[in-house]
C-alpha cells in the first residue's frame, strides 16, 4: 500500500468516526466513550501525518508506533460500542468502522515491525 493511500484511509476513517459519534446515545457513559474515541481516532491519523516529515528513521518509527497505539485504542472503543448497542441504524457503519480500524491496526503494525529491524 502506498503511503498516501494509507494517509487517505486514516483521514477517511477519522471523518467517519467523527460523523458517527453524534449518533450515539446521550448518556454519561457514552459521553466518555465519545470523548475517548474522538481523541484516539484523530490522533492516529495526525501522528501518521507527522511521521511523513520525520527528522530520522527513529522519529518516523516513533510516530507510526503512536499511530498504531491510537488505532488500537480506537478499535477497543468501537468494540465496546458494538457490545453495548444493538440498534439497526448503527449496524452497518459500526461494522465498517470496526473492520477498518482492525485493518489499519494491522497495516500500521506491519510498518512498525518492518521499520524496527
Amino acid at each position: 500500500m502506498k503511503e498516501n493511500e494509507l494517509q487517505t484511509r486514516l483521514f477517511d476513517f477519522t471523518v467517519r468516526v467523527l460523523k458517527f459519534l453524534p449518533t450515539l446515545p446521550k448518556t454519561p457513559e457514552f459521553n466518555v466513550i465519545r470523548y475517548q474515541l474522538a481523541k484516539c481516532s484523530t490522533s492516529a491519523g495526525a501522528n501518521y501525518e507527522e511521521s511523513q516529515a520525520g527528522s530520522s528513521k527513529a522519529d518516523f518509527n516513533n510516530k507510526v508506533r503512536i499511530s498504531l497505539k491510537e488505532m488500537r485504542e480506537s478499535n477497543y472503543w468501537l468494540r465496546i460500542i458494538s457490545a453495548i448497542i444493538n440498534e439497526k441504524n448503527h449496524d452497518e457503519e459500526l461494522a465498517y468502522l470496526c473492520g477498518e480500524s482492525n485493518e489499519l491496526k494491522k497495516i500500521l503494525g506491519s510498518i512498525v515491525f518492518k521499520t524496527s529491524k
